[in-house]
C-alpha cells in the first residue's frame, strides 16, 4: 500500500473510511487492488492498495496502468472543443464535409422495424450531435441482437470498446464505410444515444485535423499536461506495471479474466484508435485532466481550453423532450440523477452514493469526476468491471468520500 495525503481534520476522518473501505474490497476479493485521488482546494489525497491482479501479483502502485475505457470519451471531447476554438470545427456544421459517408442519412421508421424501411434524414448530422450523442445512433439497451439494427451492426464488426475481445474492428476509413450502410435509429438532434457518437468523433478529430487520432490527442492534450503514460496501447516496457482487467460474473460474483497484462489486447496499436473507450493512463494523469477542467481549462501556467469550452462541455445540453425520447439511456433512474454536456455527464441531482459535478466512468473499473465550483476531484482506478450502479467498489468510494 502506497498513500500520500496532505489533508487534515473532517477530511482525513473521511481518508480514513476511504482507506477502510477499499482495503475491505481487497480483503473480500471484490477486487484485486486500486488506485485513487480525492482533491478539495489544497488538500490532495492519494493512495494505492492491493495488488495488480488476483493471486499474489505485483503490489498496487502509484503509476500502474489501467484501461479507462469510457473515461476516454470527455479527453477526446477537450480536443475536439480544441479544434473549435481553433476554428477547424464548427458546433454547428454539418459533418458531411470530413465525414462524406455520413451525407444524406437515412432514417429507421421505427427502431424495431425492417433495415429498409426508412425515411430521409430532416438535415444533416452536426459536429454538436456528434458531442452530444444525438447523432441518432448507439447503444440499445435490452437483449442483445434483439433488433435488426444490431444485428446488422454486430455482424460489421462496429462494436469498438478499446481493443475488443474477438473481432477488432477495422481501420477508421473502413469502420466509416460499414457505419455509412446503415440507416439512422432516430432523426439527428431528436434522441440520445450512448457510445457511437464517441466512435464517430474519434475519425472526425483525425480527418479534421489532418493527423491520426494518437498523434493528435497526445500532441494536443497529454503532452501539455504531462500525461506522459496515456495513450491507446501499453508499450513494451510498461507491460509489467498493467493491471490484469476482470469481469464481474453476473451469476457466480466470481472474478472472471477479462484481459491479461502480458499478451492482452491493449499491448499493440490497435487498427481502430478508439475515442469512446481506448485509453489507458494513470492515476497522475486522470488527476492532471481534472485539474486543467477544475481550472477552466488551465493547470499549472499551461492553458489548454478556453473557459467557455469548459462551460460547455459540463452544462446538460440535453433537452427534457430528447430525454424522454431517449427512453431509460443507460439505466432507468439515469435522467434523474445526470444529464450530457459535450463528451461527458453532468450531475443534476448528487446523491450520497454518486459522484459531484462532471465526469464519466469506465466500464472496466475507473471513474473520473470534477467539481470546478467546489474545487473537488474524486478518482477511483479498478479492473473490476461493472456497471457503476452495480458495482460495491464503486458505491462504497462515493459514499466514503461525499460523507
Amino acid at each position: 500500500m502506497t498513500s500520500a495525503s496532505n489533508a487534515t481534520g473532517t477530511l482525513a476522518a473521511r481518508f480514513q473510511r476511504l482507506h477502510e473501505a477499499m482495503t475491505a474490497h481487497v480483503a473480500r476479493g471484490s477486487m484485486p487492488g486500486a488506485t485513487y485521488a480525492v482533491s478539495h482546494g489544497r488538500d490532495v489525497h492519494v493512495e494505492a492498495v492491493g495488488e495488480q491482479r488476483l493471486g499474489g501479483g505485483a503490489p498496487m502502485t502509484r503509476d500502474t496502468i489501467f484501461r479507462i475505457a469510457s473515461m476516454t470519451k470527455p479527453m477526446a471531447a477537450a480536443v475536439a472543443m480544441m479544434l473549435v476554438e481553433d476554428g477547424v470545427l464548427g458546433l454547428d456544421a454539418p459533418v458531411d464535409r470530413w465525414l462524406p459517408e455520413l451525407a444524406n442519412r437515412r432514417v429507421l421508421k421505427r427502431i424495431d422495424g425492417p433495415l429498409a424501411d426508412t425515411v430521409p434524414a430532416k438535415r444533416a448530422i452536426r459536429v454538436r450531435d456528434v458531442l452530444t450523442f444525438r447523432m441518432g445512433f448507439g447503444i440499445v439497451w435490452g437483449p442483445p441482437n434483439a433488433l435488426p439494427i444490431q444485428r446488422a451492426a454486430n455482424e460489421l464488426h462496429l462494436g469498438a470498446f478499446g481493443p475488443p475481445r474477438v473481432q477488432e474492428p477495422p481501420a477508421p476509413d473502413e469502420w466509416m464505410r460499414r457505419f455509412s450502410t446503415l440507416p439512422l435509429m432516430h432523426q439527428p438532434g431528436e434522441g440520445w444515444r450512448y457510445n457511437t457518437s464517441a466512435e464517430v468523433l474519434g475519425v472526425l478529430l483525425a480527418r479534421a485535423s489532418g493527423r491520426p487520432l494518437d498523434a493528435l490527442m497526445r500532441e494536443r492534450l497529454f503532452e501539455p499536461l504531462g500525461m506522459k503514460e496515456t495513450a491507446f496501447w501499453v508499450r513494451a516496457d510498461q507491460v509489467q506495471r498493467l493491471a490484469t482487467s476482470y469481469f464481474a460474473n453476473p451469476e457466480t460474483g466470481a472474478l472472471d479474466l477479462y484481459d491479461p497484462a502480458e499478451g492482452g489486447d491493449w499491448t499493440r496499436p490497435p487498427a481502430f484508435c478508439s475515442a469512446g473507450a481506448g485509453l489507458v493512463s494513470t492515476l497522475d494523469d486522470c488527476l492532471a485532466f481534472a485539474q486543467m477542467m477544475c481550472g477552466g481549462g488551465a493547470r499549472g501556467g499551461v492553458r489548454i481550453l478556453s473557459p467557455a469550452s469548459v462551460e460547455a462541455m459540463t452544462t446538460d445540453q440535453i433537452t427534457a423532450e430528447q430525454k424522454a425520447a431517449s427512453g431509460s439511456a443507460l439505466d432507468p433512474a439515469f435522467w434523474g440523477r445526470f444529464g450530457w454536456g459535450l463528451g461527458c455527464a453532468v450531475v443534476t441531482h448528487p446523491l450520497a452514493d454518486g459522484p459531484f459535478g462532471a465526469g464519466w466512468d469506465g466500464g472496466l473499473g475507473t471513474s473520473l469526476w470534477w467539481d470546478a465550483q467546489a474545487q473537488s476531484v474524486g478518482i477511483l482506478l479498478t479492473q473490476r468491471s461493472a456497471y457503476p450502479s452495480m458495482n460495491p467498489v464503486y458505491l462504497d468510494f462515493w459514499r466514503a468520500i461525499r460523507g
